[in-house]
């Protein structure tokens, strides 16, 4: 109460009558007249290294279109909705996260590497390693002087000799209308619309090639977007050495599922290898591996190709740009991920019915084993047995999808466990 009639009292200390009352009371004029400062409020702290996103390594990454969102703590992983805010173990090839854009509404997201921090760091001792001799290095340096890098500088189109002897499969048949595309639409740069390389810094460059060569899986999300109606979830940004993307769960969640969802998502399956053969652009996508992580089921029940580093590209239109036996041609850049002696698999050897093979022999039987009454079950299992051997010399994949999708039609159910088709399954023959 003195201390309230203290401030009062010295907000007219000028009154040399009431100056005298503030000493009386024992008040300090200087100090009472100005009020106790309140606590601030200390926001807790997310402490990110740099190490852990990857931007130590830059620009040997994937970008940084994202990482503004990650240090604004707009991007969580899920274990910094606990108290003590610890981010999760580096060793981790994926993430569960949080993403927002008002801090008020917050969706999935999966945040992944583009491989496992152990073969990144075994990658990044090969390049000191290989190129300049020494156990640790500037990754960006070393890289700079490559031979292939030098060319790419120069380059004022990304042209299939950039990137003969790639690993990734994307680029195994490389079409100049395909490399065009990727240049046209790399997301982790304004948006110039050129096919043309002239907007790209040398800094982008490198990052793109970096990109190329670990793991191809951003660029396919990039350029082949899911507003347009391509089977990919969607591409959020990057930031040092991790990707963010729309959240799925992987297919394998999935194994045990009630007989009429198992049948809905092996519909869908066949539906996507479908749409990857036969599109408006003429792409041929075939998987060159496939595993219960390679597609995904978003939470309305959509099935899309989760893991896309395994997707070969033929453009049925322009055909290869480079002969098999160009081929040949390997870097460091062709070893960050693999052994630099592994055989590039022949364009000529891709046959249509190559993807629906591998999803016979190793997803369909885990999806679709046990589930329904003999007369079905046999039918399901005579067909997957003739289709992983091949599908013999009958028809190709397209008959042979049609003919396992009139078997499972019927077992599907419509109901709001499909929300992606559901109420419209209830007014459509198509379901």
């Amino acid at each position: 109460m003195g201390r309230w009639i203290c401030c009062c009292l010295c907000s007219r200390a000028a009154d040399p009558l009431m100056l005298l009352l503030v000493l009386a009371l024992g008040c300090d004029p200087s100090t009472a007249a100005t009020s106790s400062p309140s606590v601030p409020h200390v926001k807790p702290s997310y402490s990110f290294g740099r190490t852990f996103l990857g931007l130590d390594k830059c620009n040997a990454c994937i970008g940084t279109s994202i990482c503004k969102k990650f240090f604004k703590e707009e991007i969580r992983f899920d274990t910094w909705l606990s108290s003590h805010l610890k981010l999760p173990p580096s060793s981790l090839l994926s993430y569960s996260g949080n993403y927002t854009d008002d801090a008020k509404s917050w969706r999935l997201v999966d945040i992944t590497r583009l491989t496992s921090k152990y073969q990144h760091d075994r990658a990044d001792k090969r390049i000191c390693t290989s190129l300049l001799r020494t156990k640790t290095c500037s990754l960006e340096r070393a890289l700079r002087r490559t031979q292939r890098f030098q060319k790419w500088l120069r380059a004022k189109r990304l042209t299939p000799d950039l990137v003969q002897g790639l690993s990734s499969p994307m680029l195994r048949c490389p079409s100049q209308r395909l490399l065009d595309r990727i240049v046209r639409r790399y997301a982790e740069v304004p948006d110039a619309g050129s096919i043309y390389m002239d907007h790209l810094t040398d800094r982008d460059k490198l990052r793109l090639l970096y990109t190329l060569a670990v793991n191809s899986h951003p660029i396919l999300l990039q350029i082949f977007p899911d507003v347009e109606g391509w089977p990919f979830p969607r591409y959020l940004g990057s930031c040092g050495r991790l990707l963010v993307s729309a959240s799925t769960r992987p297919l394998r969640d999935f194994f045990g599922a009630a007989p009429e969802v198992a049948a809905d998502l092996a519909l869908q399956l066949l539906a996507v290898l479908r749409s990857m053969a036969t599109n408006d652009l003429n792409y041929f996508f075939y998987f060159t591996h496939v595993d219960a992580g390679t597609f995904g089921v978003f939470s309305n029940g959509h099935l899309f190709i989760r893991d896309a580093s395994t997707l070969g590209i033929i453009d049925k239109e322009e055909g290869s740009q480079l002969m098999d036996g160009q081929q040949e041609h390997k870097d460091i850049f062709s070893c960050l991920t693999v052994d630099c002696q592994s055989a590039f698999v022949s364009c000529d050897s891709i046959r249509d019915k190559h993807s629906l093979v591998l999803v016979c022999q190793d997803l369909l039987p885990k999806l679709l084993a046990g589930k329904f009454l003999p007369p079905v079950q046999e039918r399901i299992e005579a067909f997957l047995q003739r289709c992983s051997h091949g599908l013999g010399d009958g028809g190709g994949a397209g008959e042979a999808m049609e003919e396992l999708a009139e078997i499972l039609k019927p077992l599907r159910s419509c109901d709001s466990r499909f929300a992606y088709r559901y109420p419209d399954c209830r007014y459509s023959d198509k379901y």
